[in-house]
């Protein structure tokens, strides 16, 4: 009876965070962009549109106004994240979402570098240097 449990536990908690709509939480310390849309730091939510998770909604929970919808592909972490994790890539000061890590999933979702994004990566790369990432913890 407990192994079943310990089962039934095991199998329900990765596919509630596959289900379309279950959003994930998480505190943004600092403002970012997304698809060429600045946002600012706080309290946001991302969610996926449909089954296939390619598009992502992302809305700051005290302003609903601050949403971007925004299409990624698929990234092989190469282990299956334990913990759900939102990525940033950082050029000095500026920010870009760059990656959507859900606990219990073998692929996370990676967003396609936007035109400005990938302009600072070829300033970066001319004085041979490679951008910061930061990772922050989904609540």
């Amino acid at each position: 009876m407990v192994t079943a449990c310990l089962l039934a536990l095991m199998i329900a908690a990765p596919a509630q965070a596959q289900l379309p709509g279950a959003p994930m939480r998480v505190s943004i310390p600092f403002e970012f962009i997304v698809r060429g849309k600045t946002l600012p730091s706080g309290e946001y939510e991302i969610t996926r549109i449909d089954d296939e998770s390619i598009d992502l909604l992302i809305r700051n929970v005290r302003d609903k106004r601050d949403h971007v919808v925004f299409d990624t592909e698929p990234a092989y972490p190469g282990m299956m994240p334990h913990k759900s994790e939102i990525v940033f890539r950082r050029y000095g000061d500026i920010f870009f979402l760059s990656e959507v890590v859900t606990a219990g999933e073998d692929t996370a979702r990676e967003l396609i570098p936007s035109r400005s994004e990938r302009q600072l990566q070829r300033q970066l790369a001319s004085n041979k240097t490679e951008p910061d990432t930061v990772a922050i913890a989904v609540n």
